[in-house]
């Protein structure tokens, strides 16, 4: 086996070599071999036992550490958890669900899935998987998914307990592939006016847009928000094809480049729904990568408004390098500029990953999340937009045309100590959990929901009483007083989660969010106009 090993790294070399004499590589062959020598060496000679995968892993772990903050490595079980959010379905049973205390609650089984069509409801607790308890067990969250998930075509039987039935039931499910869906909210926001939350950009989020685009100009949309805000990226594709929603044909998009990485450009497809039409796009700090695309290509193009706080600046391009193993090399090869010329990637030193990670943290001290004034812009890194020719700024980011500083002062301490416990959502599952016929029948439309409910003061005292009891108090009456319109609000729309979904969750949040009022009123303002 060493004897097999050592030719394979011979070959190897070998052919490094002949490339790099024909002059089409620039590897340093003596480096290769070093690196190959030292792994046997430690493999043959160490005076202990290693584990030589995690030693190859750590390795690669520590080269990738001294280039950007987003080369990357992952395991096989890594990287397919986390290329499933993308890749836009999955194998399993087909539930998204809650932990309430150690039982697994479902909150909505999947239309037209297989838990549905073997009965499964809301509200329904899976106590046990192939006969094996995973209630009361403590079992964490990966492992419970893991024994519901498999290959499509193959059976699973589980237990379930509901309310109202005395015994337990049993469901023998055939597992299928399940949508992973990246649009999670579509409703029109006011007259004439839609609203879209895109989470992430995955393989089917083009389609998604589209058909939400669609479904919101059958009932009279007009303007459209698009809200990116805590979108981190995905696909440059799914870019592309959201951006084409809005774009000309054969507009610009996004253009690549990088040492050996030949310009590449992404142009806007002919099929876009929405090439007309007042458009506002939402961003904030956590806006990275194919959600920075998309606002640097509507800003440039003069297409819509880009409304919140500058984007996080993720504009480098990663290729994946599958291993034989299943684990994957994520590696910078090119920057993303947009149609102007602003290079989208905020700066960095090598090798210095706390520093980059902390940009956040001193973007919030340095003021520039609450007030404009503190904004400071790379007065050399100036670009013009290519329709109206106003300037727009590169340096890393996209910053919105309209900035909404952040309001530090929404929330009491006490209300955050009391949601940094998870005591708002656990008291929110519970309620729903208990009374969700009650509110399915009493609001057979979730807007009757939204104007006129109200959170019974039971629930706010038992709330309180639970924090009272990991030792959570106002320091004063007032401050008491202040937090409980929170405490309401947002337990009416974590409610409101559980019973119904994602989209009515945002139908409340957006009363209150200060970028997405700014939005509506620029969008009425030049309705007006």
């Amino acid at each position: 086996m060493k004897r097999i090993i050592l030719l394979l790294l011979a070959a190897a070399c070998l052919a490094a070599g002949r490339a790099q004499q024909r002059g089409e590589t620039d590897i340093d062959i003596e480096q290769i071999r070093k690196l190959q020598f030292a792994q046997l060496a430690i493999a043959n000679l160490y005076v202990d036992s290693v584990d030589q995968k995690k030693l190859v892993e750590d390795a690669i772990n520590g080269m990738l550490k001294e280039l950007d903050p987003h080369s990357s490595y992952t395991n096989p079980e890594e990287t397919k958890k986390l290329n499933e959010p993308l890749e836009g379905n999955f194998e399993g049973i087909g539930v998204s669900f809650n932990m309430l205390e150690d039982t697994l609650v479902v909150i909505q089984p999947t239309s037209k899935g297989p838990s549905e069509k073997a009965g499964i409801v809301a509200g329904d607790r899976i106590v046990s998987v192939d006969g094996e308890p995973i209630a009361g067990v403590k079992m964490d969250r990966d492992s419970i998914m893991r024994k519901l998930r498999g290959p499509k075509g193959t059976k699973v039987r589980l237990e379930v307990v509901r309310h109202g039935v005395k015994d337990r039931l049993t469901f023998t499910i055939t597992r299928d592939k399940i949508p992973v869906n990246t649009v999670d909210a579509v409703y029109m926001l006011a007259p004439g006016i839609g609203y879209i939350h895109l989470d992430r950009f995955g393989a089917t989020s083009g389609k998604e847009v589209h058909d939400a685009i669609a479904r919101l100009q059958q009932e009279g949309m007009k303007s459209l928000v698009l809200d990116l805000q805590y979108n981190g990226g995905g696909y440059l594709g799914a870019a592309a094809d959201v951006a084409s929603e809005f774009l000309e044909p054969g507009s610009l998009i996004v253009y690549t480049e990088g040492r050996n990485s030949p310009r590449a450009t992404l142009e806007a497809k002919g099929s876009g729904l929405f090439r007309q039409g007042r458009l506002a796009i939402l961003v904030d700090e956590y806006t990275a990568s194919a959600a920075e695309i998309v606002s640097g290509a509507v800003q440039d193009h003069d297409r819509g408004l880009i409304v919140g706080r500058r984007t996080f600046g993720k504009g480098l391009v990663q290729r994946p390098v599958e291993l034989p193993d299943g684990s994957m090399i994520r590696l910078t090869v090119s920057h993303y500029y947009t149609p102007s010329g602003r290079c989208i990637q905020k700066p960095y030193v090598k090798g210095q990953g706390e520093a980059y990670n902390r940009d956040l943290l001193n973007r919030y001290t340095h003021g520039e999340l609450t007030s404009i004034d503190s904004i400071h812009l790379d007065s050399t890194k100036v670009y013009r937009t290519l329709v109206k020719g106003r300037t727009v700024y590169g340096g890393g980011g996209i910053m919105p045309d309209i900035f909404v500083p952040l309001d530090t002062t929404t929330y009491t301490p006490y209300y955050m100590a009391i949601q940094r416990n998870n005591l708002i959502t656990t008291t929110a599952l519970r309620y729903a959990d208990e009374h969700r016929r009650k509110l399915e029948k009493a609001y057979p439309a979730f807007k009757g929901y939204a104007e006129s409910y109200e959170v019974p003061e039971s629930l706010i005292d038992d709330l309180l009483a639970q924090a009272a009891k990991k030792k959570i108090e106002p320091k004063d009456e007032a401050e008491r007083e202040k937090t409980l319109p929170d405490l309401r609000f947002m337990l009416k729309a974590l409610i409101a989660y559980n019973v119904w979904d994602r989209s009515e969750y945002f139908q409340l949040i957006n009363r209150r969010s200060d970028i997405v009022k700014r939005a509506l009123q620029a969008l009425q303002d030049g309705a007006a106009r």
